[in-house]
């Protein structure tokens, strides 16, 4: 079975049994009626993958490789923050009339910060370290600006990237390691597809960095299920898991600014049926 579907399931069926509910409580997400949004949650869930061993995406149901990637992009290549820049629709609901997200993601990654060595925005920071300090434990980026936070139409949930680089014993490439930090996550819409999204980004940047894949650490503080998400859940994690797939990235890319959400790709990607009509609580 894929490792991802494994940890899926365990994840959720902790979640259900073990977790908490904010039903009754003042939360700020709700449905598109009107109605509270509540959750059942877990605070603190870390999963591990080694992609080194098996990329993480689920057979479960299909996640769309090819949206996550442009996704990933659209924050980390293209520092957008205007959703006509995407080619889904998954940030619709937070856009205003322009296309704006405010302050947000890819606007963080953009702006500019002076360094000893010069000026950099976070993504060009991290490829130069990579490159020039690779054992340095200050690799990371922060997307969580207090001081932008009430220009944002939504909080990050992914708002942090830490980057460790290793060397495994034998090997004279370097191995990338990362841990992404989560404050909040739906499991249902969104745990495998950020899975995906920063597997494919250190994928993509071990290969422009000269290094071999390692471990990417998932690191939820709350990691919750709608109410609503309940019974879609619970059939989902009772279904077979299948092998993983065979993931590809474009072995010519060189240069991080020069993917596209078409230099990835999976063989033998094989899945069960697709949830459809989920409710997004906003």
């Amino acid at each position: 079975m894929s490792y991802a579907d494994k940890v899926f399931i365990e994840m959720c069926r902790d979640i259900l049994d073990n977790g908490t509910s904010t039903e009754g409580e003042k939360v700020r997400p709700h449905w598109p009626d009107g109605a509270s949004a509540y959750t059942i949650k877990k605070f603190g869930v870390v999963n591990r993958y080694d992609l080194s061993k098996e990329f993480p995406i689920m057979t479960l149901r299909p996640t769309a490789l090819k949206s996550a990637t442009d996704e990933m992009l659209w924050i980390w290549q293209q520092k957008s923050n205007n959703i006509h820049d995407l080619h889904s629709h998954i940030w619709d609901e937070w856009a205003d009339e322009d296309g704006s997200i405010g302050k947000a993601y890819g606007y963080q990654m953009g702006i500019k910060h002076q360094y000893k060595e010069g000026e950099m925005d976070q993504v060009d920071r991290v490829i130069y370290d990579l490159k020039n300090n690779p054992f340095s434990r200050r690799i990371m980026t922060n997307l969580y600006n207090h001081h932008d936070l009430h220009e944002m139409n939504l909080y990050p949930c992914a708002y942090s990237m830490t980057f460790n680089v290793t060397q495994k014993k034998g090997e004279d490439r370097l191995t990338l390691n990362a841990v992404l930090n989560q404050r909040s996550q739906d499991v249902l819409t969104a745990n495998n597809w950020n899975v995906v999204q920063y597997a494919v980004l250190v994928h993509m940047l071990a290969q422009v960095c000269d290094m071999n894949v390692g471990e990417l650490v998932h690191v939820i503080a709350d990691a919750h299920i709608y109410d609503r998400h309940v019974p879609m859940v619970e059939e989902l994690i009772a279904r077979e898991p299948l092998p993983a797939p065979i993931f590809k990235l474009n072995p010519e890319i060189k240069d991080f600014y020069a993917f596209t959400r078409n230099d990835v790709s999976l063989e033998n990607y094989v899945t069960g049926e697709q949830i459809k009509d989920i409710p997004v609580a906003i």
